[in-house]
């Protein structure tokens, strides 16, 4: 690997970690292209997510690890390259059903210069939607030894789908989150994630009772970023609702052009030019 891009990397996941320490709030948007990420750091964020459900769907692929990996890698590593800000790949479940995968994807991201890494534990079948909490342990040590092999500092931001699943009992779901947390944390995650978490008082009780950053995924329908930030979130992101809204007003905009020929969905957007500096035109 290449000096100039481990020094980078290691500096990138200091000041990416660091970040989880306040004073306010991480906001970090996520990104499924390059232009996209080019846009946000440009609006001034500290740091930038990707979104796999994102890069997914622009490359023509489902959710939930449909994707090759190779393609994964490569957008990840594309968008990674061309900002200056540091940079965490959400990689679904590690592209693998085992530690070892979890390892070698955790290898990979290292040698692309990436600051930090999702990793979850949703395992893509109805019947069992959760892994089994030692495997999805046992992929969190395997990220972190991998990461200590290289010498390298990595951010693991270790999710929970227990908000996610349908039918959910509030109780039960909040011990089971709970459970899973500590344990990630404990397994050796920076940061610990419940995605489809969104009222107010349990994401307080969460904070408190993990004790290490808490990752909220936020939307219509969440507590603003302020209330987030005053119970005690370390950090908040998007997923791919920036990349799904930008689908709905495409919507609109084949809807106007099809129904009344004309073009008023498209005012606003970011003139040519601007957007052919921001990529180095």
């Amino acid at each position: 690997m290449q000096k100039e891009v481990m020094e980078s990397q290691t500096d990138k996941a200091i000041q990416f970690r660091q970040l989880h320490r306040g004073p306010g709030v991480l906001i970090l948007p996520n990104a499924w292209d390059v232009a996209s990420a080019r846009i946000f750091e440009d609006a001034g964020f500290p740091a930038i997510a990707t979104t796999s459900a994102g890069i997914a769907f622009s490359l023509g692929y489902a959710d939930g690890e449909r994707i090759p990996r190779e393609e994964m890698m490569a957008r990840i590593g594309r968008i990674t390259r061309a900002v200056q800000v540091p940079v965490t790949a959400d990689v679904e479940a590690g592209y693998g059903s085992t530690a070892g995968d979890a390892a070698r994807t955790t290898r990979e991201l290292i040698q692309a210069g990436v600051a930090g890494m999702n990793l979850e534990d949703g395992s893509g079948n109805p019947d069992r939607p959760l892994i089994d909490l030692q495997l999805a342990v046992e992929k969190i040590r395997a990220a972190r030894q991998a990461a200590m092999q290289m010498h390298a500092q990595f951010v693991i931001n270790a999710r929970t789908d227990v908000y996610l699943l349908p039918g959910g009992n509030p109780d039960a779901d909040y011990s089971e989150a709970l459970r899973r947390l500590l344990a990630f944390r404990d397994a050796g995650a920076d940061c610990v994630f419940a995605p489809g978490l969104k009222d107010a008082e349990t994401i307080g009780r969460l904070v408190k009772a993990i004790e290490c950053p808490l990752n909220i995924l936020a939307g219509p329908g969440t507590p603003s970023i302020p209330e987030l930030e005053k119970l005690g979130v370390a950090r908040v992101s998007v997923g791919a609702g920036p990349m799904r809204a930008t689908l709905g007003l495409l919507r609109r905009v084949a809807e106007e052009l099809k129904t009344s020929g004309t073009y008023s969905a498209m005012e606003g957007a970011v003139p040519y030019a601007e957007v052919n500096k921001l990529l180095g035109g």
